[in-house]
Order: structure tokens, then C-alpha cells, then sequence
């Protein structure tokens, strides 16, 4: 174990056994799931603000850090990369967001980030492309390839999340910035999960390429702030958004398709007053799964690790209630709550590099794993 100086005290307390045969491991909470009892093991402890993590084939651990930093964690040291944009807007609930590390990574070492970016006296989310220096140090011939139009003051509601699409696209969620009308206009970015191409171009076959006054890159509109997504195993596309006071969301992302934000919500303005004009209208989908009261979900993803039980289900973290969901079942509905209040505000979930369950807790500045007993 090493301590390393990274703005306070950054101490790696676990490498995956592939790289650290011999690595102390440092017990902690014992939690009961529906696949037996699991401790919950530190992993990386000592973060601020962690809002995403990915690895890379070689076992490195990327994560971000919402003011600002990304970053790398290996053999027992951690080293903060360099090269990122020059105009993160750090505030409210934005920062540096979402990294991507795509399945053809050792191709060509290219990494995909989203950040908010600054847009005059506002916002708006972006994605950054850049290579990773061979020593994992910095980001080299870093661009900007999309960033949402035409932005927003507002410092909340960015979405954020990155997803590898077929054929060398992308799928990016944004939130509606808090302009609630804006998620039914396409002419604008807002609330919408849009498809590019690696370069930043438009997919040729994407829903509105050519409908007047509206942005190419949506493909899906009438979201409110998405920040959790994911791909199935038969290449399906979900997201989990948060709603107002009541009715999260799951949904099932089709090609055009309208969520209906702010016409349409299982939930209710913090005022109490009814949103829109009830939970169902002609042209616009229903959720697939929605939670009321709200759990504030984020980071999602879908499992096909080492816990056989949990073979194809999707694990949804929660800010508010310090639990990871797992959904299950057709359709899809949470049909369990691991608790982690030991840890609270999961930030973002994923499968870790030895097949287990790992996550970010926001609250603790950690990310964790939980090994199964036995």
C-alpha cells in the first residue's frame, strides 16, 4: 500500500488481483444480496468528487473528478493526466463528467470524455476526443467534437453519460438544463440522447438529418436529465433520468421516439403542482420501469460478470437512498436493493476488470467492488 498526494491524500488501497497478486485488501461492510453475502472492498479511496470511472485493457483504472481531474490508477500509484480541456465550467452540477474508453482502445489509444463546457456567460455538455500518451500521462490532440446548441445558463441537468454505439458511433445523454420546454423542441440539444459519429460528424441515418429547424444529432428527445445509460447485450440502448418529485425513469431508447418531458411524468413539480398534462399522450413513450418516491438514479450498466445470478440484469446506482437497484425481468423492474449506506451516494456502477461489481460512492470520494464471500 502507497500514499500519494493528489489535492489531500489519495491512497490506493486495491489493484485488481491481476495486476497485485499480493495487494492488501481491506475489509470492510458485509451486505446480504439475493446471490449470498459480499463485502464491500475499497478499491480506490481518497477522491474528490468522483463522477465516472472506466479501465483500460491493461487494468488501469481512469476516473474523473467533477472539478476537474482525471485521474489514472495503477500497481499502486495514481497519476493525474494531463492535456484535459482548457474550459471546463466547474459549478453547480457541472465539471468534468463522463470517460469512455472504447472496446478498439488499443487500436489507437483514443479516450472519449464529456465535460460542460463554457459558452459565453453559460454552458453547455460536450464531448472531448484525444489520444492517451503511450506512459498514461496526458491526453494528446485533444478536440472538442460535439457540444450542445444553443447552451444554457443554468448550472444543472447535463446528463453526461457516454455510450459505445455500432459502427463507430457514439450515444451522449443530455439533460434539459433545467428549461423544461426545451426537451420538446428540437431545434434544440435539450434533453435529448444524441448519436455521432467517432469524428464528431452526423450518422447519415439518424431521425431528423434534414427535418428543418431541427438538430441532426438527436435521436431521441423529451428526456430530463439522463445520467445514467447503457447497452444490452442484444445492442439495445437504455437510459435512467431523473424526474421532478417522483417518476425516475427507465427507458428503453428507440430511433425518433419522444419520452414526453415536461408533457408527460409519473411525478410531480417540488411545489407539489401536476406536471404537464398527466402521465400518458398520443405519440410519446411510457417508461419501461419508474421509481416514486424519486431515488436520484446515476450510473447504469448491464452485468455479464463473475455472480451467475446476476447474468444479464442491470444495476442502477442511487444518490438519494445509498443503494444500487438491479433490474431484472421483461419488462424490466427493480427486483432488488443492495444497501450500501456504509457508503451513500453511489455516483456511477460498472463491471470491473476481474467480473465483479464495482462502484463509485460520491460521498466517500472511494470506488469499491463487492467480492462475493466464500
Amino acid at each position: 500500500m502507497r500514499a500519494l498526494t493528489h489535492t489531500g491524500l489519495l491512497t490506493l488501497i486495491l489493484c485488481q488481483p491481476a495486476l497485485s497478486q499480493t495487494a492488501a485488501q481491506t475489509a470492510g461492510q458485509t451486505i446480504d444480496t439475493s446471490a449470498g453475502p459480499m463485502t464491500v472492498q475499497p478499491v480506490v479511496q481518497g477522491l474528490d468528487g468522483p463522477w465516472a470511472f472506466d479501465t483500460l485493457p491493461d487494468g488501469t483504472i481512469l476516473i474523473t473528478e467533477i472539478g476537474g481531474s482525471l485521474l489514472s490508477v495503477r500497481g499502486g500509484g495514481a497519476t493525474r493526466v494531463s492535456g484535459l480541456p482548457g474550459d471546463i465550467a466547474v459549478g453547480g452540477q457541472g465539471g468534468l463528467l463522463d470517460i469512455l474508453v472504447p472496446s478498439d482502445f488499443s487500436d489507437d489509444r483514443t479516450l472519449f470524455l464529456t465535460y460542460a463546457k463554457a459558452q459565453g456567460r453559460g454552458a453547455g455538455t460536450a464531448v472531448y476526443r484525444a489520444t492517451l500518451s503511450d506512459d498514461g500521462t496526458a491526453l494528446e490532440g485533444g478536440e472538442v467534437i460535439f457540444e450542445m446548441a444553443p447552451g444554457d445558463t443554468t448550472g444543472r441537468h447535463f446528463g453526461s453519460r457516454l455510450v459505445e454505439g455500432p459502427g463507430d458511433t457514439l450515444f451522449v445523454t443530455i439533460g434539459e438544463r433545467g428549461d423544461r420546454p426545451a426537451a420538446q423542441d428540437l431545434s434544440r440539444h435539450n434533453g435529448s440522447v444524441i448519436r455521432i459519429n467517432r469524428d464528431g460528424s452526423v450518422p447519415s441515418d439518424n431521425p431528423f438529418v434534414g427535418q428543418d429547424g431541427a438538430q441532426p444529432e438527436i435521436w431521441s428527445y423529451g428526456h430530463r436529465n439522463p445520467q445514467g445509460a447503457a447497452m444490452d447485450a442484444s445492442g439495445q440502448l437504455w437510459v435512467n433520468e431523473h424526474g421532478a418529485q417522483g417518476g425516475d425513469e427507465v427507458n428503453r431508447v428507440q430511433k425518433g421516439a419522444n419520452y414526453g418531458w415536461p408533457v408527460i411524468s409519473y411525478g410531480r413539480h417540488y411545489s407539489g403542482a401536476k406536471i404537464g398534462e398527466g402521465t400518458a399522450q398520443d405519440g410519446m413513450e411510457q417508461p419501461v420501469h419508474y421509481w416514486d418516491p424519486s431515488i436520484a438514479p446515476s450510473g447504469m450498466a448491464f452485468y455479464d460478470g463473475a455472480v451467475s445470478d446476476w447474468q444479464g440484469n442491470a444495476f442502477v446506482g442511487s444518490l438519494k437512498f445509498d443503494y444500487i437497484a438491479r433490474l431484472a425481468g421483461d419488462p424490466m423492474t427493480e427486483v432488488e436493493q443492495i444497501d450500501l449506506s456504509d457508503t451513500g451516494r453511489i455516483r456511477d456502477v460498472g463491471q470491473g476488470p476481474d467480473g465483479l461489481l464495482w462502484f463509485l460512492s460520491e460521498y466517500e470520494g472511494g470506488l469499491y467492488r463487492l467480492v462475493p464471500e466464500g
